[in-house]
């Protein structure tokens, strides 16, 4: 199912120049299957950034309370939690792409069950709570099946130039989904954004539906369940490498993310407002984004382990700076730098744990890797918010921003094999 391998043909002039600089879209250009689900996940990406900040307009709308608002991650982050985990093992436990289907046309429906509410004004918030709650946990099961999937679309040669590929669409949707969900409210209110959304996963279900068979290669045949989770967490313990893709991330999540401080830091900093807010929260997303636009060379880098740290390194020197400014547009530029800088890492790690992992432990490792990308930042408002509670928003931001620099250099002198972990088919992959 791997597609053919791209012709290594030399360019020459301008078009060898350019390759070098803009995202590589070869796997796009070589494998159909990928490129249908490529522009199907982004689509439905945008959608599901919609209705984001549809559902805590309405909340709002509905309570006037901001607590109310802030519930839904409560409410999102149990069932992401704990079908992340178990998601995975069903996705290393039978074919992939019905796995993909089914979960697909449930988030659809509630979807749907959004949209019918809307439009008969029912201003329940429980019920809002109670769909966002089923639509994280059905994302926690399709996720691990999708990214389990890549490699055995495009092979692993063209696992960087792809993963970059998905960090652009889904910065793209994260930049403008919201701003589209908005002025979608202004125009006509919460039916039209939510009918918008609904709209998206027709992408996304064609793109699945045109998949052949992704069974898992070399399972056992054991069924999902408990003991299949502990199976793939022993696997990660084992792994020193693929466990520092976690541990990496966790770093920068929890201790350099000021995202809960926002609001505070807008009047605080800059003298804004809500205005100021949506600008600070949309600053890293286009950052990504315009590092993805430009991340040809990415697909050259070998040393892949030694790359996520320094790309976490610069996350964390950025946001370390960002903490003394109080300049408006230097702010935004240094956290699009951070934007940029988790988008280098992100690539990379999830190459790093897609290539290094058999295919029928890949759905449960993406499982886990579901559960880190969604708890760290969770956490991480936490500790933002804890220490800017007793030492004041500066210091929560730069000592955040420098305990990820000191987590990066420990963790980078305990495990030293991950800084000399080369791509695989490169000499010294596994020093």
């Amino acid at each position: 199912m791997s597609a053919t391998p791209p012709s290594s043909a030399p360019s020459s002039g301008p078009r060898r120049w350019t390759r070098a600089i803009v995202a590589d879209v070869t796997p796009l250009r070589m494998s159909a299957p990928f490129r249908r689900l490529w522009f199907g996940l982004g689509v439905n990406n945008l959608g599901a950034q919609i209705t984001a900040v549809v559902v805590a307009l309405q909340i709002y709308q509905i309570t006037g309370s901001s607590f109310s608002v802030g519930m839904l991650g409560g409410f999102s982050l149990v069932p992401l939690v704990v079908m992340g985990l178990y998601g995975g093992a069903i996705a290393d436990a039978m074919d992939r792409r019905k796995l993909m289907l089914w979960s697909s046309v449930g988030q659809a429906g509630c979807s749907a069950v959004l949209l019918a509410q809307a439009l008969l004004d029912l201003r329940s918030v429980w019920l809002l709570y109670l769909v966002v709650a089923v639509q994280s946990g059905l994302f926690a099961v399709i996720s691990p099946a999708r990214q389990a999937t890549i490699p055995r679309l495009v092979g692993l040669d063209q696992l960087p130039a792809a993963n970059a590929l998905s960090q652009l669409s889904w910065s793209l949707g994260m930049t403008l989904g919201p701003l589209l969900g908005g002025f979608l409210v202004y125009l006509q209110g919460f039916s039209l954004a939510y009918a918008a959304d609904l709209l998206t996963y027709a992408a996304g279900l064609y793109a699945v539906f045109r998949l052949p068979p992704v069974p898992p290669e070399g399972a056992t045949g054991e069924r999902a369940g408990f003991r299949s989770v502990v199976e793939g967490l022993r696997y990660l313990r084992g792994r020193k490498v693929v466990l520092m893709t976690f541990l990496v991330d966790l770093n920068a999540m929890i201790f350099g993310m000021p995202r809960a401080l926002f609001p505070a830091i807008a009047g605080a900093f800059f003298a804004g407002g809500a205005g100021t807010v949506g600008l600070l929260n949309a600053a890293p997303a286009a950052g990504a984004f315009i590092g993805a636009t430009f991340s040809g060379g990415l697909t050259r880098v070998r040393r892949q382990g030694l790359a996520v740290l320094v790309a976490v390194f610069v996350w964390g020197l950025a946001i370390t700076a960002f903490g003394f400014t109080h300049v408006l547009w230097v702010g935004l530029a240094l956290l699009a730098v951070a934007g940029a800088a988790d988008m280098v890492s992100a690539v990379f790690r999830m190459t790093i744990l897609q290539g290094d992992t058999p295919d029928a432990l890949r759905g449960r490792l993406q499982g886990v890797f579901v559960v880190v990308v969604v708890g760290g930042p969770r956490i991480g408002d936490v500790e933002a918010g804890t220490v800017a509670s007793i030492w004041g928003e500066r210091v929560s931001v730069v000592s955040g921003g420098l305990l990820c620099m000191l987590g990066v250099v420990l963790l980078a002198a305990l495990v030293p094999s991950f800084a000399r972990y080369r791509a695989p088919g490169t000499p010294e992959q596994r020093p």
